[in-house]
């Protein structure tokens, strides 16, 4: 081989090298950056009709209020060391953000498939994976308002809160996290489905199951055998144990504040990867 040659491989080689990072960083701004601009048009969306959140927001309340007051009274279920209001809070909290983040999450873009929306999208540059988890943290940003609602009657009801700000910031990124993994799952679940009807009567027939198969107000050691496996595969489980550690003034974490983040983490992960695949079927 010439010397030149040699020359010529090896700065081709010195520039892939070179260019590669490079490249990656464009990409993974380039994805922050589309992500932003689907947020944005949520959000956008929530402005013009915030009615929904604070429809929204009433169920979780009347649980914590009804059901709650009633069950702290006879005493029926073990708490774990805790007042059975302390020990529900985070429970409802998880139970909001699920069924705000299910039932909006995919109708939205059902909607936008029936407008004509979704083809726009399709048309342009955005990468799916951006759609997907921008429509999610929609969703997430939407979730804020059962935090504010439930810490609110969580309070009048006289339960310790943990006002630590780190505790706090905590809260709000297991809340999100929360949000963005059903967000998405939802919207796996429009992709397959494609028309309201459809999406109505499979998110309504999924949000009672994953809330009931957790530990959002009884502990699992309550359950048969069988639930108690599902309960440990249910992302809702381990979001309900981060936030009854960092919600409450005593609380403590069952599985480890390390290991609920890693399986939220994992699931938005996996749930957004599908969640972009199967986007484009939403428009057939």
């Amino acid at each position: 081989m010439k010397p030149q040659e040699s020359d010529a491989l090896l700065d081709g080689w010195v520039n892939r090298r070179l260019t590669r990072p490079a490249s990656l960083r464009t990409a993974i701004l380039d994805l922050i950056n589309k992500t932003m601009i689907v947020l944005e048009l949520e959000v956008r969306k929530l402005r013009h009709d915030p009615s929904d959140v604070l429809l929204r927001s009433v169920q979780p309340a009347l649980w914590l209020l009804i059901f709650g007051q009633v069950f702290s009274r006879i005493r029926a279920i073990p708490s774990e060391g805790l007042p059975y209001l302390d020990f529900m809070a985070p429970g409802i909290l998880s139970q909001g953000v699920l069924y705000m983040a299910i039932l909006t999450g995919g109708m939205s873009i059902i909607w936008e498939r029936d407008l004509g929306i979704v083809h726009k999208f399709l048309a342009s540059p955005t990468p799916r994976v951006a759609m997907v988890l921008g429509k999610g943290l929609g969703c997430a940003v939407r979730s804020l308002s059962q935090l504010i609602i439930i810490y609110g009657i969580a309070l009048l009801l006289g339960v310790k809160l943990n006002f630590n700000p780190l505790s706090i910031l905590g809260v709000l990124v297991f809340v999100i996290l929360g949000a963005l993994c059903f967000a998405t799952f939802s919207l796996v679940i429009a992709c397959l489905v494609k028309t309201r009807e459809r999406f109505t009567g499979v998110g309504q027939l999924l949000t009672m199951p994953l809330f009931f198969a957790s530990n959002a107000i009884y502990p699992i050691s309550l359950m048969p055998g069988w639930l108690q496996v599902i309960s440990h595969i249910n992302p809702l489980t381990y979001q309900v144990d981060a936030l009854r550690c960092m919600m409450l003034a005593h609380g403590s974490s069952t599985y480890g504040l390390t290991l609920d983040f890693a399986i939220l983490l994992f699931a938005v992960v996996v749930l957004t990867v599908i969640g972009g695949r199967l986007y484009p079927r939403v428009a057939i």
